[in-house]
């Protein structure tokens, strides 16, 4: 395995580093969580599931629920994101003319 990509404690600008900072242990995570979804998609088949609807009974139906519901909210944030955007000059507006609404 080769080394962290960041040798010291803080970057060049006298910022404390995180271990997030480091792109191996971005990757590390990335895989550590695919590796247990994919022990856990295999365990599913070894214990009782009491659906309340036939559907939620079917093979992986909660894994593929749930990455669905999650990319569903992804979507509608980022389309109330540009619906609320402001413009770019819109705090500066408040400085540009001189008015203080203290």
């Amino acid at each position: 395995m080769n080394g962290p990509k960041h040798t010291s404690a803080s970057s060049s600008s006298g910022e404390k580093q995180s271990w997030l900072d480091d792109t191996q242990n971005i990757d590390k995570i990335f895989w550590g969580v695919i590796f247990l979804s994919v022990i856990l998609m295999l365990l599913e088949p070894f214990y009782y599931k009491k659906p309340y609807f036939s559907f939620e009974g079917s093979f992986g139906f909660y894994g593929w629920f749930s990455f669905l519901a999650c990319a569903g909210l992804v979507l509608v944030a980022r389309s109330l994101g540009r619906v609320f955007e402001r413009g770019e000059e819109y705090y500066d507006a408040d400085r540009n003319s001189g008015e203080d609404n203290r």
